[in-house]
C-alpha cells in the first residue's frame, strides 16, 4: 500500500546478485514479530480509545488545551528520563520530520478531543478514520476502491444526517474538527514510518512529544482554572496521559517495524468500533440502529480497501529499517 508507505527511491546494483529468498527459520522468525506486532497494535487500539472515553469526561471540567496538553506531559515524562536527545548531532535533516510529527500530534489530539466532546466518542472516532482511509486510497485506480470510498462517504452521511440519534444536535464545528483531526492522523501515519526509518530508538519521539507540548502550553496555561482541580481530574488525566499516549505512541514505532502499514491500517480500522463501544459503557452514548450500521459501513469499506492493496516492493533501506529493534 504505497501511501502508507515512506517512499525512498532505491537503484538496484546490477552487479550485486539478488538477495536469496528467506529459510523456513528466517520466515518462522518473520511470522512471529507479525504476530506480535499485530497484537501489540490490537492492544493499543483498545488503550487509546478507552483514554479517549476518560478524556470525555474529563474534557467538561478542565477544558481539551488542558487535557491534551496533561497527556503530552505524560508522554515526555514518560520517555524523556530513558533517552535525551543530544543536541550536538542534530541536523535540520534528521529532526525536520520529528518536529513535523509533534505538529501533527498537536492538531490531531486537540481536534479530536474538542470533537467528542461536541459529536461524542462513536461519531468523533468514525469521522476521524477517514483520514487513514483517504490516505489508503489516494494513490489508488482501482474501481474497488472508489467503491469503497463512496460507501464510507455514504456511511458518515448516515451518521450525522437524518437517523442519527439526534441529526439537528449535530455539531457542524464538531464535524470540521473531526476533519481536521483525520488530516491530521493522515499525516501522523506518514510521519511516524519517517521518523522510524530515519531516527534511532525513542530519539524522534522525544522531539515530537517535546515540540506538541510546547506548542499546547501557552493555551492550557491560560484556560487552566485550579478551582476545578481535585485527586479525581488528577487520576483522570493521568490515566489519559498514559492509556492514550505514552503507552499506544511509544509503541508505534516498535510495530511498525514488524508488520506492515497495511497490516497496520486494517487493525486500526476497527478503531470507531472500539471507540462505540468505550462510548457506550464510559460515556453512556447511545447508538441509533441506523448509527450503528453506519458505523459498521466505515469499518468495513475501511478495511476492504485497505486489506486488498497490494504490497509494492520494499527496498534496502525500508529492509533494514524493519530488522532493527
Amino acid at each position: 500500500m504505497a501511501a502508507y508507505r515512506r517512499r525512498v527511491t532505491h537503484e538496484p546494483n546490477p552487479e550485486q546478485p539478488p538477495e536469496p529468498p528467506p529459510g523456513p527459520a528466517t520466515s518462522a522468525t518473520l511470522q512471529r514479530r507479525r504476530i506480535v506486532g499485530a497484537a501489540t497494535q490490537l492492544g493499543t487500539e483498545v488503550s487509546i480509545n478507552f483514554g479517549s472515553s476518560l478524556a470525555g469526561l474529563v474534557i467538561p471540567v478542565v477544558g481539551s488545551f488542558v487535557t491534551v496538553a496533561a497527556r503530552q506531559i505524560v508522554m515526555v515524562a514518560a520517555v524523556l528520563p530513558f533517552y535525551r536527545p543530544k543536541r550536538a548531532e542534530f541536523t535540520w535533516r534528521r529532526i525536520r520530520p520529528a518536529i513535523a510529527l509533534g505538529v501533527a500530534l498537536a492538531v490531531m489530539n486537540l481536534a479530536f478531543y474538542e470533537s467528542v466532546h461536541l459529536l461524542g466518542l462513536g461519531i468523533a472516532a468514525t469521522i476521524e478514520f477517514l483520514g487513514p482511509l483517504g490516505l489508503a486510497l489516494a494513490t489508488s485506480r482501482r474501481v474497488l476502491d472508489v467503491v469503497c470510498a463512496l460507501a464510507a462517504g455514504s456511511g458518515v452521511v448516515l451518521l450525522i444526517g437524518p437517523g442519527s440519534s439526534d441529526a439537528a444536535a449535530i455539531d457542524p464545528w464538531g464535524v470540521v474538527l473531526a476533519l481536521t483531526a483525520a488530516a491530521a492522523w493522515a499525516a501522523y501515519i506518514v510521519l511516524t514510518r519517517r521518523v522510524a526509518v530515519g531516527l534511532p530508538g525513542l530519539e524522534g519521539l522525544t522531539i515530537a512529544s517535546i515540540v506538541s507540548l510546547v506548542l499546547l502550553l501557552p493555551f492550557a496555561i491560560a484556560t487552566f482554572d485550579p478551582a476545578v482541580i481535585d485527586w479525581g481530574v488528577v487520576g483522570l488525566l493521568l490515566g489519559v496521559g498514559v492509556l492514550s499516549s505514552a503507552l499506544p505512541y511509544s509503541l508505534d514505532t516498535f510495530i511498525l517495524r514488524r508488520i506492515t502499514p497495511r497490516l497496520y491500517a486494517i487493525i486500526t480500522s476497527f478503531g470507531p468500533v472500539i471507540a462505540a463501544v468505550f462510548g457506550w459503557l464510559v460515556l453512556s452514548e447511545t447508538f441509533t440502529v441506523t448509527e450503528v450500521v453506519a458505523i459498521a459501513i466505515v469499518c468495513g469499506a475501511a478495511g476492504t480497501a485497505i486489506a486488498t492493496q497490494r504490497d509494492r516492493p520494499k527496498s534496502d533501506l525500508e529492509r533494514t529499517a524493519e530488522g532493527m529493534a
